[in-house]
């Protein structure tokens, strides 16, 4: 089961996700898209939450309420993060967690923590987070097949520019 939510309206479209265990939060790590920035909450457990970006941009584009909305949902979804204040939340892009055969289900490592960017949360906000639940819906996606079908798509664009390459020359 997967969990999505909506980003505040005013940011644009934007699709938040996390998964509903250890072991969706592995299959959302294997199978992340390109876009995908990674939330966790810093030195404690909690969920692992997504945010899609839309094709060009970087973590570094993320919309700062997005950034808040994002924040805010893993705060909510760590008992003990949720039950402290101050606490850092980090993020990075999907491309940057390293899985490895030592690391236990659902759970990351990172390939550089140079990549790594930290928000201060300093308490819950119950508006942002009830918001965003309002907007959850829960799924059983298939994502590797989703997966496959993006890199299908994208390996058809990239054929089609080097024969269009072809033909002009």
């Amino acid at each position: 089961m997967v969990y999505y939510f909506k980003a505040r309206p005013e940011a644009g479209d934007y699709t938040i996700f996390m998964g509903l265990d250890n072991y969706e939060n592995e299959e959302l790590i294997k199978y992340g898209f390109p876009e995908d920035v990674w939330f966790h909450v810093d030195k404690m457990p909690s969920a692992h939450v997504f945010l899609r970006l839309h094709k060009g941009q970087t973590f570094d584009d993320i919309p700062e309420g997005v950034l808040e909305d994002c924040a805010q949902l893993v705060k909510a979804n760590s008992i003990a993060g949720n039950e402290v204040n101050n606490i850092d939340v980090v993020y990075t892009p999907w491309h940057n967690l390293k899985k490895t055969i030592s690391i236990d289900v659902g759970q990351v490592g990172l390939h550089n923590s140079k990549m790594v960017r930290t928000v201060k949360v300093e308490k819950r906000i119950n508006e942002i987070v009830n918001r965003l639940n309002r907007t959850k819906v829960e799924r059983k996606p298939d994502l590797k097949a989703e997966r496959e079908a993006v890199n299908e798509v994208e390996s058809t664009e990239r054929k089609n520019q080097l024969r269009e390459k072809g033909d002009a020359a």
